[in-house]
């Protein structure tokens, strides 16, 4: 615990000593850049011009120093809630669009996006064309069993979209996450709203359980499941609320042993919503019976701010942080993409609170933001990809997360960079005196927003923003060397080297 909360505590402060001019060279390799533009003149494009790291040390403004000796949380993956409605549109597309599509966002070859994680619902969400579960029955009727579970439904477009994109990245990491169990479960018999029955709370389990199975014998692995989409939200069609001290106690008693019975080795995510509720999660990990099931949280934005993510990873350095949640939305045909303003606030701000997982909601929607469901659905809830048949635009969130998911793959960590706040000591020969130095302490205030991390292969990527509205350069240093590189007003950068 003391040793995590130095390593916190330290990075919040971090003193970074820039190399006085003579440093001795080290050869580096050039930086590859690939650049959105806020004019649309560049969309995630790799830049034909690549940059040399240098041992001078010129140009204006703090440097970004990159110290790959500091490593913090490893990274899981970069993608998006894969929907019901998602993969209806798919499964319309003709077999060679689809495959064209599934390649654009999964592949990591050529433009490419290599998203690397899935989010599946567990029966229907509210993007969706209709609500369905697993065991649906006739009104009055009940099957504690669970002798009617099935995944017809599935099998008809998610299961034959998943196993397209297992065909090309068959490592990608998938989480589920139920909106409803089914509704003879339910306080309420109704898909929205109600809660879940506690003389169910061992089949509800079993219904996990068979899930993860019946998933497994499709080909298809679930990594992980969170327990309940927004436990705190009725307003969903379907919904199903679920208070702190109930998923405590369902987890404790009913799913966590489940797990262990039918030997999965499937991670249980609490919460899975919004910032503001830390206490939520909090309120489970208090409980060591509890908190012994639970590998980690997950968190939305729709509220709050994402450094109750670092909060809960003070709290909890032993239970990991997954960022679940976010929609994305631009108006269609604007000439203009602010890429800048949502790579800041969710690659950069969640991966920098700790977070091993971004995940943008959703994947795929038709010009009319359909399908959702009726009277709870999400008529604004853009895709990344707008498919109207074999037709694809790709969207303001699939640049946000290519920016990421191509190059910082699963298994890289991230490493420690300069950010605003941080010190950093400048040391300048001496003009009167050769081979003396004079040495600035800096409150660095004008650096660009950033995140770094090191990759498998050993790999340094760095995703920067300019949050400006006239600077268009920066600097970066890297064991001694440096590199100036150009970015545009509004513009967001991943480089690699």
């Amino acid at each position: 615990m003391r040793k995590s909360l130095a390593k916190i505590v330290f990075s919040s402060i971090l003193v970074f000593m820039v190399a006085p001019i003579s440093a001795q060279n080290t050869e580096l390799s050039k930086i590859e850049a690939w650049i959105t533009n806020a004019d649309r003149s560049a969309l995630f494009e790799k830049q034909a011009e690549q940059v040399s790291f240098s041992s001078r040390n010129s140009g204006r403004g703090t440097a970004i120093v990159i110290d790959e000796g500091q490593e913090l949380q490893s990274i899981d993956g970069f993608g998006f809630a894969l929907t019901g409605g998602s993969a209806e549109l798919m499964m319309k597309m003709t077999p060679a669009a689809r495959t064209k599509l599934i390649n654009e966002v999964f592949a990591t070859n050529e433009n490419n996006a290599g998203v690397s994680y899935i989010r599946l619902s567990i029966g229907a969400s509210d993007l969706n064309s209709f609500v369905f579960s697993y065991d649906d029955l006739p009104a009055g009727e009940t099957d504690p069993s669970l002798t009617k579970f099935n995944l017809a439904q599935d099998l008809k477009d998610v299961i034959p979209v998943m196993k397209e994109i297992l065909a090309v990245n068959p490592k990608i990491k998938i989480l589920g996450s139920p909106w409803s169990a089914p509704t003879w479960m339910k306080t309420n018999n109704n898909v929205r709203g109600g809660s879940l029955k506690q003389e169910y709370y061992e089949v509800y389990s079993r219904y996990f359980v068979k899930y993860i199975q019946s998933m497994k014998k499709e080909g298809i692995t679930i990594d992980a499941v969170t327990v309940q989409n927004e436990p705190l939200n009725s307003n969903n069609t379907p919904s199903m609320p679920m208070l702190p001290n109930e998923q405590k106690e369902f987890i404790k008693t009913n799913l966590g042993p489940a797990f262990q019975k039918a030997g999965l080795q499937t991670k249980i995510i609490l919460f899975d919503h919004n910032l503001d509720r830390t206490d939520y999660p909090l309120t489970t990990l208090h409980d060591p019976d509890a908190a012994r099931y639970v590998d980690g949280t997950g968190f939305h934005n729709y509220g709050g701010d994402l450094s109750a993510m670092t909060t809960m990873h003070i709290a909890r350095p032993d239970k990991n942080l997954y960022f679940t949640e976010q929609m994305v939305v631009e108006k269609p045909g604007s000439p203009t993409i602010e890429i800048a303003a949502q790579v800041k606030r969710l690659i950069i701000g969640a991966t920098r609170n700790w977070s091993k997982t971004v995940i943008l909601w959703n994947l795929a929607a038709d010009p009319l933001n359909d399908p959702h469901t009726n009277n709870g659905g999400c008529p604004m809830c853009q895709g990344a990809v707008t498919l109207d048949g074999d037709k694809v635009s790709f969207n303001l969130a699939y640049y946000t997360i290519a920016h990421a998911s191509k190059f910082v793959r699963p298994g890289s960590v991230r490493i420690a960079s300069t950010t605003r706040g941080d010190k950093t000591v400048s040391l300048t020969d001496d003009e009167e005196r050769p081979g003396s130095v004079r040495v600035t302490t800096i409150e660095n205030s004008d650096v660009f927003p950033n995140v770094a991390f090191k990759t498998p292969e050993g790999k340094i990527v760095l995703i920067v923003v300019n949050d400006t509205y006239s600077i268009n350069s920066f600097r970066i240093q890297y064991k001694g060397q440096f590199a100036n590189l150009r970015l545009n007003p509004g513009a967001t950068g991943t480089y690699i080297w």
